[in-house]
């Protein structure tokens, strides 16, 4: 049991690392030693679980849906419009979703999955929902809508990337959701629905950091007050050092996944720039 848990945390030290590399320089120059770099595994742990540059990138376009999460419960319209600001924060504060859609935007899986596949079935499905329970017009076909929504987002976020480095993306979406609703759905639907989303996601990130911050407080002072005060200790830094010490000994150094890199790995990743 304790080999599986390591084997997912390298797993996921190495897909984090490499969502933050193609963040940054794309596909073509993300080198693999960065990678490495980042996630502080050994050459041989990553190609025990990824045969290549490639594998590693279709992990990161299966992993950036799962930022956004579709609300089944209510009006269809209202979760569709949420789950694209759920995206559009994501956009600007998790480097998986901007590694996916870099990646997708990029072509780097022309002639392979769909790069935007899952996102257009997903809002498809919604569409659908959203026939069943009256809300868009039945006339509709949800998935030509769905490319449509799809194709609209992604246009709206590059334009925003180079406006106001996404600075305004949600308010963008939000005037894309007014302009696209009306083709859907009533005017006496629409007037139900916020284009800016049901909940201000930005507030509740500092909410949740605040509370967190909070919470690692009352935890330091607590093993303070519990502490010698002969001892010279410092309740304020021994905080720090307990939120510091949740990260783990590095995935690559104790790993049974392998140190060395086994055969064809080499091949696998040619043309990587060192």
């Amino acid at each position: 049991m304790a080999k599986q848990a390591r084997a997912v945390q390298t797993w996921r030290s190495i897909v984090d690392a490499a969502a933050s590399v193609f963040d940054d320089y794309g596909y073509e120059r993300a080198a693999i030693s960065e990678i490495l770099r980042r996630a502080k595994v050994t050459k041989g742990a990553l190609y025990f679980h990824f045969a290549s540059k490639e594998a590693i990138a279709q992990a990161i376009m299966d992993e950036q849906t799962s930022t956004v999460e579709f609300e089944q419960e209510g009006s269809p319209l209202q979760s569709l419009v949420d789950g694209g600001q759920q995206f559009a924060f994501a956009l600007r504060h998790n480097s998986m979703a901007r590694a996916g859609t870099r990646l997708s935007i990029e072509g780097v899986f022309l002639g392979g999955p769909h790069p935007w596949g899952d996102w257009i079935d997903a809002t498809a499905r919604m569409l659908e929902l959203g026939q069943e329970r009256g809300e868009v017009f039945p006339q509709i076909d949800p998935m030509v809508s769905a490319k449509i929504i799809v194709a609209s987002f992604t246009g709206i976020q590059l334009v925003s990337e180079a406006d106001s480095g996404r600075a305004d993306l949600r308010e963008q979406v939000a005037e894309m959701w007014r302009h696209i609703l009306p083709s859907l759905a009533h005017p006496g639907v629409i007037a139900h629905i916020k284009p800016e989303g049901r909940v201000d996601l930005a507030a509740q990130a500092r909410e949740k950091a605040e509370r967190e911050e909070q919470e690692a407080r009352i935890a330091a002072e607590a093993k303070g007050a519990g502490s010698d005060p002969d001892s010279g200790s410092r309740p304020g830094g021994a905080g720090l050092r307990g939120g510091g010490s949740g990260r783990g000994p590095r995935a690559g150094g104790t790993s049974d996944e392998g140190d060395e890199e086994p055969a064809g790995a080499g091949v696998a990743a040619g043309g990587v720039v060192a």
